[in-house]
């Protein structure tokens, strides 16, 4: 699977009345290789060049083409182009016929592909296919043009054989250039393309001896939705993993996994001069033994108890801020029990952050829960605060409030 800007992106797939309708299958096959999800709607006239149930057996959609389903008609339940227009992040019409093209932009909707356009608040593209001298027509260039103008882009139709025996432009991109084609535009409008962000997650573990540590709870749940977040944001991101077995979505993500929190700051600071931004939310132990035995420890050897000398472990979060460049934004997390307002600004402050995501323990928030709640306190002494959220959701949420607080070049 690709993972670009199509991944996890709602497509709706509008096929028009052209030969060029069976690249439709192929088209709708590349999308989901990108990770798109794909909803196709096509026009009556596209039904004479391939059938909906190829279509929707490659989308594992229902295909909708009319407003009203025969079956359904006597129940009086239609097909909403409003709720299809607002369920895409993007559409694609694709073969775009003259005819389609000629509905989009005298606005005629007299079939359900041209009313879901109109509806559409997402970008547009269009993939013009026709013969060559339809393609070369006044009225053809001044439509493409007229929409062009209005926002939708035009993916120029290729030069190659046409389906009439001529030689020309007017072939239909190939499904690949179009995916190709769109990623590139999607991708200069991402906030972070072309950014590197760092962002470190999970626990750390301090070995004791060979099976015993110290240790924490924490999933790392937290830290991938961010990461997540900020690759969907056109940002290469890089994340420091600690040793955690809970299931993780990893997929567009360069992972570095450690152990200890020596090895988490020795990863963090090989990257950390190149990101833009960096993101600490790793549960970094904060002792580590002063030695560490390569046998297992046996009972017979601890009778009366055992003692364990600590150390402090090096401070990540005040490691890097030390070192924090004008143009780089730092933000740390702390996770507190007691008095949590007045530790997460003094971190502010002692550890050169721009930002302190606070969460407190609970069974709802912190370790080994799906959802968080959180306060976020900036350098300028602003305050947010985000109700109980799936840490997904939460994650998109916090880096969108990062990237509007602070400018990014």
């Amino acid at each position: 699977m690709e993972i670009g800007p199509l991944y996890q992106r709602k497509v709706l797939l509008g096929v028009s009345g052209s030969i060029a309708a069976y690249k439709s299958a192929f088209l709708v096959r590349e999308l989901i290789k990108w990770g798109a999800e794909v909803q196709v709607v096509m026009t009556t006239a596209a039904k004479d060049f391939i059938t909906p149930l190829t279509l929707s057996t490659l989308s594992t959609r229902p295909v909708y083409s009319t407003f009203l389903d025969e079956e359904e008609e006597r129940y009086g339940v239609w097909n909403n182009h409003v709720d299809l227009g607002l369920w895409a992040d993007l559409m694609i019409i694709a073969p775009a016929s003259s005819n389609t093209l000629s509905k989009l932009v005298t606005g005629a909707c007299d079939d359900l592909l041209s009313a879901v356009y109109m509806s559409a608040k997402c970008p547009v593209y269009v993939a013009p296919a026709m013969d060559l001298d339809m393609y070369k027509n006044e009225a053809t260039r001044a439509n493409l043009e007229e929409l062009t103008e209005r926002g939708v882009t035009v993916i120029p139709a290729e030069h190659g054989e046409l389906a009439s025996g001529l030689v020309g432009q007017g072939r239909m991109a190939e499904p690949e250039a179009i995916c190709k084609f769109i990623s590139a535009q999607l991708l200069k409008q991402l906030p972070l393309h072309g950014k590197n962000v760092l962002i470190n997650a999970g626990p750390t573990h301090e070995h004791i001896d060979p099976v015993r540590y110290i240790g924490n709870n924490s999933t790392g749940q937290m830290g991938i939705a961010l990461a997540q977040a900020a690759r969907s944001l056109g940002a290469s991101v890089t994340l420091i993993l600690g040793p955690t077995h809970y299931p993780l979505d990893l997929s567009g993500l360069q992972v570095v996994r450690v152990v200890s929190a020596k090895e988490m700051l020795t990863a963090m600071q090989e990257y950390y001069p190149s990101s833009v931004l960096t993101i600490c939310t790793a549960a970094v132990s904060d002792f580590v033994p002063k030695t560490t035995v390569d046998k297992k420890l046996k009972k017979t050897t601890m009778k009366g108890g055992l003692t364990i000398d600590l150390e402090e472990t090096p401070d990540i979060l005040a490691t890097l801020g030390n070192t924090k460049r004008s143009d780089q934004i730092l933000v740390g997390f702390a996770l507190e029990t007691n008095d949590g307002v007045g530790y997460a600004k003094d971190k502010l402050v002692k550890k050169n952050a721009d930002a302190i995501v606070l969460n407190t323990l609970s069974t709802t928030t912190g370790f080994e829960s799906n959802t968080n709640a959180v306060e976020v306190f900036y350098i300028d002494g602003e305050q947010q605060s985000f109700p109980l959220l799936e840490k997904i959701e939460l994650g998109h949420q916090l880096l969108s409030a990062v990237l509007n607080k602070f400018e990014w070049v």
